[in-house]
């Protein structure tokens, strides 16, 4: 991408009546843009997307937060609803959320998606259903859709799902709830929120859980004392790497360990929004320390391991987007230990990162007409 087009689609953002002389995160990019290792490409657009998937014949299953879910044809940009999706409580932060595929895909079919659903009394919770995708001459639907995991307890508000979907190596589903906004759920084993789950493909608890003999549904958690998390990626170790939106000033990246606890509400790097202290983790040492901590909030948002051949340079990072701060960040890894390496200016809130078959990376913007970009190298 030349810095001519780069700022044409640059001043092409900027609001209406802005000039532009006016700071704008979307000129930075534009002025950073020359000195990107890649270009971006605007492949679609979609209203409030959330979350994609690439399928292996390298169409992508894209998620609208108002509850609708599109196949994608990335070659073209040409998209189709997908029938069968299931009714979802959209506002504030709830709506349709994440998609993955099974890893036997190719064999069995299956997609699994997470959503806010409503309960009774005015309460929501996230929810997890599978389905099998099927294609005929009426277009793609979602079949046999069934719900294998929802949110205890159900709870007023709209904010802090998580619900971020992945497959691990050892072929289990993993969940991060969050604990909307209720703090104390996180410490509470009687709760499943602000906890990583941990289950079988199914939605049955597996043996080897850390807390497998306890009742549900702390039978079903790897790990709490989460806030709000919004990633989950394997590194080529097998090892899980969580991040989450922290309170203020305290956004985090967590290496998770079996039965760890990391601490929020008890502890956390950053402070309440109403300027309430809460205590940080080096007064607390049994919790869990961030592996990373930003105090500049980045407001992170999905999260790949980069594997690919298109970015060598790149294998073995993290990439994560950012909302607040309109960025893809790249994070270095080091065993134990991961640091933030760098950071491009995308001049929009990053909502989704993803990795394609042919190791492009692609990103989805936030918002009402959020675009599609892939990723390539220069």
């Amino acid at each position: 991408m030349t810095r001519t087009l780069a700022l044409s689609i640059a001043l092409a953002l900027l609001p209406l009546g802005a000039c532009a002389q006016t700071p704008d995160p979307a000129a930075d990019a534009a002025v950073q843009a020359d000195n990107w290792p890649f270009t971006a490409t605007e492949v679609a657009r979609f209203a409030a997307p959330w979350a994609m998937t690439f399928l292996p014949d390298g169409r992508a299953l894209v998620t609208e937060k108002a509850g609708v879910l599109k196949l994608t044809d990335v070659a073209n940009g040409q998209s189709r609803d997908v029938a069968g999706v299931p009714a979802v409580a959209f506002g504030g932060q709830g709506g349709l959320g994440d998609v993955i595929t099974h890893p036997d895909f190719a064999g069995n079919r299956l997609v699994y998606l997470s959503y806010a659903e409503e309960g009774a009394d005015d309460t929501r919770g996230a929810a997890v259903a599978r389905a099998r995708l099927v294609e005929g001459g009426n277009g793609p639907a979602l079949e046999g859709l069934e719900v294998i995991w929802r949110q205890v307890p159900y709870t007023t508000g709209g904010g802090h799902y998580g619900h971020r979907l992945a497959f691990g190596p050892d072929g289990k589903l993993w969940i991060s709830s969050s604990e909307r906004q209720k703090f104390d759920p996180a410490q509470d084993m009687a709760s499943n929120l602000g906890k990583i789950i941990r289950l079988n493909d199914d939605g049955s608890v597996p043996a080897d859980n850390p807390f497998a003999d306890q009742p549900s549904p702390a039978n079903q958690v790897w790990s709490l004392g989460h806030r709000n998390a919004l990633g989950l990626a394997f590194d080529g170790n097998g090892q899980l790497w969580e991040h989450e939106m922290g309170p203020k000033g305290g956004d985090e990246l967590n290496r998770i360990v079996k039965g760890g606890n990391y601490g929020y509400p008890l502890v956390s790097n950053g402070d309440h929004y109403d300027g309430r202290v809460i205590p940080d983790h080096d007064t607390r040492p049994e919790f869990i320390a961030p592996t990373v901590t930003w105090r500049s909030v980045i407001s992170p948002a999905g999260f790949i391991i980069y594997n690919g051949s298109a970015f060598p340079q790149w294998q073995g990072s993290g990439f994560i987007g950012g909302l607040s701060s309109k960025s893809l960040v790249r994070v270095s890894f080091d065993g134990e230990t991961a640091r933030e390496a760098e950071r491009f200016a995308m001049g929009e809130r990053i909502r989704e990162v993803e990795q394609g078959p042919d190791g492009a990376i692609w990103l989805l913007q936030d918002g009402d007409a959020g675009r599609l970009l892939k990723l390539s190298p220069k």
